[in-house]
């Protein structure tokens, strides 16, 4: 017939519909050849052989047989393969061992440039520069290091705690903290720093969120500065705050218990008695390392009527050095009689209390 194909003798590669030309691969073929030779050098010669045929195989070199594994040029064949794939595997072993090396150097390259921030920063925390200590650690808040992120969160928090800082900008550095200082805890759950400042900053992001809030997250915090005291028996800090949480609750005020008793059904509690040891225990451990911790003891003190013991710490509260803004807020005056002074919203929630109970007095009458 004619136009019809021909059907005798082979047809070209060209003439032959639906199969495309097979392209050469020799980058393929040049691995396959190197993996072959690996393969005779380093597996045991029987098993080596047979990886080594089918590689070759499968790379197209002709050596002889049923596929090409036979006759005269199979040992030369296989002395190429071997001596390609060897000086690859060289290669490739330098290559590793050296971006291993290069790996390592960075490694302590960078350990050593965080070490010298810390101490950059204990430095100019400990010569109370709060802003300059932030901006030197900010840079780093990406890090990976529990020691640069509790060190951020700290400093944060201090420069909330600065007058000059705005509202806006206090609240934002406030959650900010709590952020770092949840991150430090990811990085390093055995750190106890890191823990106390996770525990602090929950407790100021309480001051936003409202008394609820505040007092949900009692045990969250309670059980944070339990575990840094665990971590760290001699970090004063951390005993003290834990002071500072037993009194708090101490002198809950009864509508603050009820929220309590609603949340939970056994209520946070605790007595200036367990605050009074907690504090002795932070002045054992480091002797005046916070004018707090001695303000404290002298409201203790008080609150247990001992006015002879709260005079005594309330006067060292007084003639403690000022190292910090929060040293320059001074105490009572201990010289003076010590009497409890309402603030302001103190006042203000007292005075609604009566117009509420004033109010629903009239609509009683009323009725």
């Amino acid at each position: 017939m004619r136009g019809s194909p021909r059907r005798n003798g082979p047809a070209s590669a060209s003439s032959r519909p639906g199969r495309p030309r097979r392209q050469h691969r020799p980058r393929r073929r040049r691995c396959e050849m190197a993996a072959a030779g690996v393969m005779a050098a380093l597996l045991p010669r029987s098993l080596g052989c047979r990886c080594a045929r089918t590689l070759l195989g499968r790379a197209g070199v002709a050596t002889g047989g049923p596929r090409g594994w036979g006759g005269p040029g199979r040992s030369q064949v296989l002395r190429k393969s071997l001596k390609r794939g060897v000086a690859l595997s060289a290669g490739s072993f330098l290559v590793y061992e050296a971006s291993k090396l290069v790996s390592g150097f960075a490694e302590v390259h960078a350990s050593f440039k965080v070490a010298e921030v810390i101490e950059q920063a204990d430095y100019l925390y400990g010569s109370g520069e709060t802003e300059k200590l932030y901006r030197l650690l900010v840079q780093h808040k990406d890090s990976e290091d529990a020691e640069l992120l509790w060190r951020l969160a700290r400093a944060s928090r201090d420069l909330a705690q600065l007058s000059s800082t705005s509202a806006e900008e206090k609240r934002q550095l406030v959650y900010d903290a709590l952020e770092y200082a949840k991150k430090a805890l990811e990085k390093n759950e055995s750190n106890f720093a890191a823990h106390k400042w996770y525990a602090i900053c929950i407790s100021d992001v309480g001051d936003y969120e409202g008394i609820k809030v505040k007092i949900a997250n009692a045990f969250v915090i309670k059980e944070h500065f339990q575990r840094a005291i665990e971590l760290n028996p001699k970090d004063a800090t951390s005993i003290h705050l834990m002071g500072i949480w037993c009194y708090s609750f101490a002198e809950m005020p009864w509508y603050q218990r009820k929220i309590a008793a609603m949340l939970f059904a056994t209520p946070p509690t605790s007595t200036y008695q367990e605050a009074l040891r907690y504090f002795h225990m932070a002045e054992e451990a480091d002797p005046n390392f916070y004018s707090k911790n001695l303000l404290f003891l002298g409201k203790a003190y008080l609150k247990l009527n001992n006015k002879k013991m709260a005079l005594l710490w309330l006067s060292k509260a007084k003639d403690y050095p000022a190292h910090t803004e929060e040293d320059k807020q001074k105490p009572v005056p201990a010289q003076r009689k010590v009497i409890w002074v309402p603030s302001e919203d103190q006042r203000l929630f007292r005075r609604k209390q009566l117009l509420t109970s004033l109010q629903e007095e009239r609509n009683t009458q009323h009725l």
